[in-house]
């Protein structure tokens, strides 16, 4: 843009502010229009490639007196001037209703008597045209909608009375259930239907300071409209901005003409962007100077390619004036690009490659699946056929895995079994896995066979499978040789070559890492296993009871966590039942809890007062004493047998902080034992609970629970309750222990806690 008040920004006839908001494309055009011959000379210029229809209106007669393209397209080339009815009429514009538009109220007679439309829609319907052969010809088109906006140009006391109107065409009409919400999105979609950016300046001001921008002008360059009014636009210049450029324009501003340019700018986030400008100015009916208006459009690509088109013409020319040696350097570039190009491609490839293996090999944690998944990825991508050794902790041969892309089954089968579990040391599998280096054997030559596979029905077996070259590489993870993968083609016209046993190294690098993990994982879960097995044992078969329990770690590295169920057989023939929940919810949560279930067992076992609120005393000293743990919940019940045959069950029940127990009578109903409560373990070691004696009759089932059952986030505790005690109420009539205990997990489990539930009904 110019520095100078000389076009480098562009002032608005002015207008109400509501009228430059809503008509923004309007306001930037209708400046472009002149009041005198030769700015009407100028204006096809500007606005007839504009992609919104324009009309410029004699008021004085109510007459168009210019259509730019756009309009032409609309109305058909209507003879000018002509009436604004009779224009309208031979484009087929109608109001909404589809009645046409009346002299008296219509936008463009509006418009022609000297009042501001700032956006009305209206029809576009070809088939109404008052012209017959474009009625006809148009017949068949869908009908438009189009949004009017304009305003009068000339100033009060002015010798021409000038208006400008212009049409966005919008989707075509269709049914409108809100005809409201319908305008006010068409009024939304005018002010954006143009990516033209305008801008206004005034010349009678200081310094030519801007006065208007349209929205696109803030798209285009960053700077909002009230970032830039007031200012003269030289600030879109830079370091870069061509000088000669600027001085035209400064000079097409003195001289008030019309210039066109392009222009290095940038915009308010320091990027730079052409900018193609055009400057028109605006005289009032007096013949002053009053405004310059700007059309502006980035041309950035454009620009681009021209100077890439002009760069590759002069290398033309100096190609020309040394043909020999510019012929010889475009050789050598062209076999370095083909060069580079390969190079990228394999690249490419490979980098593609090792991420489809790496995304396979994470996939799995089963053994078996990801040994078959790497020979898949490695047939027929890498070679023709794949022989994978693993070998165990001690270094020996553990199993064989294989794939031909030809299949040979029986060959492969029948090789693994003579040859790769027992390995040569002259095979190139044990040389790799002993030296952990790669071997590459371009050609496998009879004697080459021979000399690796001794056995001589293996060799027989390798000899039908075919194979021209091979690659051997060690497959090492954590500083240990797991095994070794061995590739091998068939065919002479591709053999491997080093890239090949890059390649190769990276892959068993990759393959060696995930077998590692999948060991250690299988290890660690052998160990989870292993404890859980432990710290939850199976219950008991005690007489005159049935019991089953389900438990839900929330870990995710082991099945363990911190609660715990127990039922054990008393040596006074009493039984034992407990529900607790350690603080944690991992392995050394489960650590804890297997501590203080011991603890509990001790105290139940060799209890002077079997009384449960004594037991439970007597625990909560032993855990804080000794520091089993931090905090814990339990709930622990002492079942007494009953004297006769029928006769209730005396069940004696302390709770130390744990969730109420619940008690499902044989008709299947279920209550809450909410009155059975008490401090829970690690707080308070002198706190006394107390013992609720519970008579219940045969067929009762009581069931203990953890609270990862009921907890939910933004659940309350007794809600979770409610549900709980509606899934056991809704269990059938007579279910069992194990269908109660599925009944109160189904569907409530969301894994953020661990879960422990126990049922014992009473026989």
């Amino acid at each position: 843009m110019p520095p100078e008040r000389d076009g480098a920004g562009f002032s608005a006839i002015p207008t109400p502010p509501s009228e430059r908001e809503q008509a923004g494309i309007v306001t930037a055009a209708s400046a472009a229009v002149a009041r005198q011959g030769s700015a009407r000379a100028s204006l096809p210029g500007i606005l007839s490639t504009v992609p919104v229809a324009v009309l410029v209106i004699d008021r004085a007669n109510s007459s168009v007196t210019y259509a730019n393209t756009a309009a032409v397209e609309l109305a058909g080339n209507v003879g000018l001037p002509v009436d604004v009815d009779t224009w309208g009429a031979a484009a087929g514009l109608t109001d909404l209703a589809g009645h046409a538009l009346a002299s008296s109220s219509g936008p463009l007679s509006t418009v022609a008597q000297g009042r501001p439309v700032t956006g009305e829609a209206v029809r576009l319907s070809p088939g109404r045209s008052t012209d017959s052969r474009r009625a006809d010809a148009d017949r068949g088109d869908r009908e438009q909608l189009l949004w009017v906006t304009g305003f009068p140009l000339s100033q009060a006391g002015s010798d021409e009375q000038l208006a400008l109107v212009v049409f966005l065409q919008l989707d075509p009409v269709g049914d409108v259930a809100d005809p409201d919400a319908y305008l006010q999105a068409l009024r939304e979609r005018a002010v954006i239907a143009t990516d033209i950016t305008f801008t206004i300046t005034d010349p009678r001001e200081p310094d030519n300071p801007l006065v208007w921008v349209n929205p696109s002008f803030t798209r285009v360059t960053g700077y909002e409209s009230n970032e830039v009014v007031g200012r003269n636009c030289r600030f879109l210049q830079g370091p870069a901005t061509d000088q000669d450029a600027v001085a035209d324009v400064r000079a097409a501003v003195r001289e008030r003409r019309t210039v066109t340019t392009t222009l290095l700018n940038y915009r308010k986030d320091g990027t730079a962007f052409w900018n193609q400008l055009s400057i028109s100015p605006v005289f009032d009916g007096r013949g002053d100077l009053v405004s310059f208006v700007g059309v502006q459009t980035d041309v950035t690509e454009r620009v681009r390619v021209e100077r890439e088109r002009e760069a590759a013409f002069a290398a033309e020319q100096a190609a020309r004036r040394e043909a020999e040696l510019a012929r010889a350097i475009a050789e050598q570039a062209r076999t370095d690009a083909e060069r580079a190009q390969a190079d990228a491609e394999r690249a490419q490839t490979r980098l593609s490659l090792m991420a489809e293996v790496t995304s396979a090999l994470i996939a799995t944690l089963d053994m078996s699946e990801l040994i078959e998944g790497l020979a898949q990825l490695c047939v027929p991508r890498l070679a023709d056929w794949v022989f994978l050794t693993l070998l165990d902790e001690y270094g020996q041969v553990r199993d064989t895995a294989y794939l031909h892309r030809d299949g040979h089954e029986d060959d492969l089968r029948l090789f693994a079994t003579l040859h790769g579990r027992n390995l040569p040391p002259s095979s190139p599998s044990r040389q790799s896995i002993a030296t952990a280096r790669p071997i590459l054997v371009e050609d496998f030559t009879p004697e080459t066979v021979e000399r690796m596979v001794v056995d001589p029905v293996a060799r027989a077996a390798f000899l039908r499978m075919g194979a021209h070259s091979g690659i051997t590489v060690p497959m090492v993870a954590r500083r240990r040789t797991l095994g070794a993968l061995a590739l091998l083609r068939t065919s002479e016209d591709h053999p491997f070559t080093q890239d090949d046993v890059d390649l190769a190294e990276d892959l068993a690098r990759r393959a060696a890492l995930a077998l590692d993990n999948v060991r250690l994982y299988q290890r660690e879960q052998a160990v989870a296993d292993t404890l859980q097995r432990s710290l939850l044992p199976e219950i008991p078969e005690v007489p005159g009871i049935e019991a089953a329990a389900h438990y839900v770690s929330a870990s995710s590295a082991a099945d363990v966590g911190g609660d715990f169920y127990d039922v054990l057989p008393l040596p006074d023939g009493s039984i034992a039942i407990a529900v607790g929940d350690v603080v944690g919810h991992d392995v050394a949560a489960a650590a804890a809890m297997g501590h203080l279930r011991g603890v509990l067992r001790a105290c139940i076992w060799d209890a002077e007062d079997a009384d449960p609120g004594a037991v439970l005393t007597r625990v909560d000293r032993l855990v804080q004493g000794l520091r089993v743990a931090s905090l814990a919940t339990m709930v622990y019940g002492r079942a007494v047998r009953p004297e006769a045959p029928g006769a209730p069950w005396a069940v004696h029940v302390a709770n130390a902080g744990h969730p109420p127990l619940l008690l499902r009578d044989p008709d299947g109903a279920v209550r809450v034992l909410e009155d059975v409560t008490g401090l829970l373990v690690g707080v308070d070691a002198t706190t006394h609970r107390d013992t609720r004696v519970l008579r219940l009759p045969p067929g009762t089932t009581l069931i203990a629970y953890t609270d990862g059952l009921i907890e939910r986030p933004g659940l309350d505790l007794d809600d979770g309750i409610r549900r709980l005690r509606d899934r056991l109420a809704a269990a059938p009539a007579g279910a069992d222990p194990r269908q109660l205990c599925d009944a109160a997990v189904a569907g409530a489990l969301d894994h953020r806690d661990d879960v422990a539930v126990l049922a014992v009904r009473f026989g």
